[in-house]
């Protein structure tokens, strides 16, 4: 099964890389695919790489989501 997953920019980095932060967690990611993405904002993530960009509110209901089907334990942090 693949999942793909909204995350948050936290940090840009060169050369369509960013830091991305979810549940507490940081991961460098690429934004190759992703036009004008600055921090703050939410994209969805598969397999390390930014696929589009999500509005912050569709990121919080769909991590909500997530976090009721006990994917995202740690959905408090991410609200961060």
């Amino acid at each position: 099964m693949c999942l793909a997953i909204p995350v948050k920019i936290t940090r840009l980095l060169d050369g369509d890389r960013a830091l991305a932060s979810v549940g507490g967690i940081i991961r460098e990611i690429s934004i190759a695919l992703v036009d004008d993405v600055s921090v703050g904002d939410y994209v969805i993530l598969h397999v390390g790489y930014a696929l589009s960009k999500l509005d912050e509110a569709e990121a919080e209901r769909t991590l909500a989501m997530m976090g009721d089907v006990g994917l995202m334990e740690a959905h408090d942090e991410i609200r961060g």
